[in-house]
């Protein structure tokens, strides 16, 4: 089986100071996620899901264990290799767009490539395919101020794209927009793993993680549950 994620005795302890006990946010996780796999991330305030979400992201390293990243053990690298990684090989959606306001659609969805040195040509060219693939090609000129929410949200999708990710992570992303214009959302997130990729989500909401082909529930810092689903998109939709 292609694993595109491992994690193997994954720890992450925090000290908030010298007389104040440890807090293990991770207490020796194992797992393994494969190439293609739709994912739902859940539990409590303070399970731990946050900082398993941040690790898989290459957001933060562990204290102990291995992370091995399509077969790269990325747990102890510096933070300038971390953030090749995530601008090359994952792409990440907010519950807060997170877009720049003096920019275009076409800007913000090229900014992870122009941090890469990606020639301006080519930059735009993919921006332009990442924009038509979430719908949005008759706004690429726009600015965020004139987009709806959820259009600000598919820009946010289109940019995480741009860079052709291993592995999209996704943070409550219809957290900020009303049931409707969530349920859109969700369907292009649906329609991007049909599509093959690699989908992440933090979530909760049971109706949301019932679309994902598995489940992994966090509680005190271990995984409670991890639950495969026989799925189909369309039905959930």
């Amino acid at each position: 089986m292609d694993f595109v994620a491992q994690l193997e005795g994954i720890t992450k302890v925090y000290h908030k100071g010298r007389d104040a006990p440890a807090v293990y946010a991770l207490g020796g996780v194992d797992l393994t996620i494969s190439r293609g796999q739709y994912v739902a991330v859940m539990g409590p305030s303070g399970s731990g899901k946050s900082t398993l979400m941040n690790i898989l992201g290459c957001l933060d390293r562990p204290t102990a264990g291995r992370y091995l990243l399509e077969g790269q053990d990325v747990a102890r690298m510096s933070d300038d290799e971390l953030s090749r990684i995530r601008g090359t090989r994952l792409g990440f959606i907010f519950q807060a767009f997170n877009l720049i306001n003096q920019l275009t659609v076409l800007g913000n969805v090229q900014v992870p490539l122009f941090y890469q040195g990606v020639h301006r040509r080519i930059r735009k060219q993919r921006a332009r395919e990442a924009i038509d693939r979430v719908g949005l090609s008759d706004r690429a000129d726009h600015r965020p101020a004139e987009l709806s929410g959820g259009q600000m949200q598919r820009v946010a999708i289109a940019r995480a794209l741009v860079n052709q990710p291993s592995i999209l992570f996704a943070d409550e992303p219809t957290g900020n927009l009303d049931s409707t214009t969530g349920k859109s959302i969700l369907a292009l997130v649906d329609e991007l793993h049909q599509q093959g990729l690699t989908i992440i989500m933090v979530t909760h909401d049971e109706s949301i993680a019932h679309r994902c082909q598995r489940v992994i529930r966090l509680r005190d810092g271990t995984i409670e549950s991890d639950t495969l689903r026989d799925v189909k998109v369309e039905a959930a939709m």
